[in-house]
């Protein structure tokens, strides 16, 4: 007989895998029906349990959705320091930190290939808000990684060179450019005239590095 303990742990092995499969399908109905489409029941159907059961793991709707939106978050957010963190790896060896805007870019480009890669997740959290749903505190970590990303490259720019004396502002409103641009792009609004946009958008982030001052 298994000793307690290993008992435990094979639970929560199949309660983990179970959580990850409700998400996964949770995710594929979001491309399918949206945000404001999800339906637990619809999940639960689909991966052959009662609605009862599924109740366990997410009491409702919006427990679910909050899931999936401090998931999406969590992703965008580790490929912006992952990608701000390669660039200083690169450098390591130089004896110098890398330029802030060559992090600034390499950050900006990892949230868009994100984005493009995960356009329903991107919508859930940057799109129109879900009706009826009001986010809960335990969002704001994971929302925050982002940003705190882009603070980090501020703090290293401040240190190692002069500024404008209005960077913060400046950087935010390059914040709300660069996810404005994603966001017409995922949404169609550059079929037609700047589609492909990889050009149109590394030029666009070179020009917001320069605003802010990098």
């Amino acid at each position: 007989m298994s000793p307690p303990n290993a008992a435990q742990t094979a639970r929560e092995r199949a309660r983990a895998e179970l959580t990850r499969e409700i998400r996964q399908e949770a995710r594929r109905q979001l491309a399918e029906a949206g945000a404001n489409g999800l339906s637990l029941r619809a999940v639960a159907r689909e991966l052959g349990m009662v609605s009862s059961a599924l109740y366990r793991y997410y009491p409702s709707r919006d427990d679910l959705l909050t899931a999936l939106i401090i998931d999406a978050y969590n992703a965008i957010g580790a490929a912006a320091e992952a990608a701000a963190h390669q660039v200083g790896a690169a450098r390591a060896g130089t004896g110098a930190g890398p330029p802030a805007r060559e992090t600034w870019a390499a950050a900006c480009r990892a949230i868009r290939a994100w984005a493009v890669a995960n356009p329903h997740e991107y919508a859930l959290i940057y799109g129109s808000p879900v009706a009826g749903y009001r986010a809960p505190e335990a969002t704001i970590g994971p929302a925050s990684r982002v940003p705190l990303a882009f603070a980090a490259i501020l703090e290293d720019a401040v240190a190692s060179a002069s500024v404008p004396a209005d960077m913060l502002v400046r950087a935010t409103i390059a914040w709300t450019q660069l996810f404005g641009m994603i966001s017409f792009e995922l949404f169609g609004q550059f079929v037609g005239s700047f589609e492909p946009a990889d050009a149109f958008f590394d030029h666009a982030v070179a020009q917001l590095a320069a605003f802010i001052g990098l």
